[in-house]
């Protein structure tokens, strides 16, 4: 496959890739809805619009591989600290243990480094047993625990 990637800001010709990748897993199947991306346009805009969300995408070869959202969040706790929050993190199934994955979140870190985040922190769903191994190895550590309210 080769180790020659580039990672960029996503383009709205990209959502198609991007929500094909969010959907390929049971818990995005249940959630995700590929036929239908007019709201993953819409979001798309409001990311590309606010200068603390990063959606980024992983291509080798004209094909977009991988992604991940990058979200800059400054605050007061922490003495003041701003945070980065990794989030929706996927490569492509036939691109998985190339390392790309590791290669994506070494450049989020590295992009929380560059705009002066103090820590970077992310969530993934408890049956993600996979993910965490991943994380751990990548010296993520599970610090704490984790509350969502549908609304």
């Amino acid at each position: 496959m080769g180790d020659h990637f580039e990672i960029r800001a996503a383009m709205a010709e990209d959502v198609p890739a991007i929500v094909g990748m969010l959907a390929d897993d049971p818990l995005g199947a249940q959630r995700e809805s590929p036929d239908d991306l007019a709201p993953y346009l819409t979001a798309l805009q409001r990311l590309d619009a606010d200068p603390n969300q990063h959606l980024v995408v992983a291509e080798r070869e004209g094909r977009v591989v991988g992604t991940l959202q990058l979200t800059i969040v400054p605050g007061l706790s922490r003495r003041g600290a701003t945070r980065s929050i990794i989030e929706a993190v996927r490569v492509r199934a036939d691109e998985r243990g190339s390392g790309l994955g590791t290669r994506l979140i070494e450049w989020a870190i590295g992009e929380s480094r560059r705009l002066g985040c103090q820590l970077v922190q992310l969530t993934s769903d408890r049956t993600r047993t996979d993910a965490h191994r991943f994380y751990d190895r990548l010296g993520f550590t599970a610090s704490h625990m984790g509350f969502k309210l549908s609304l």
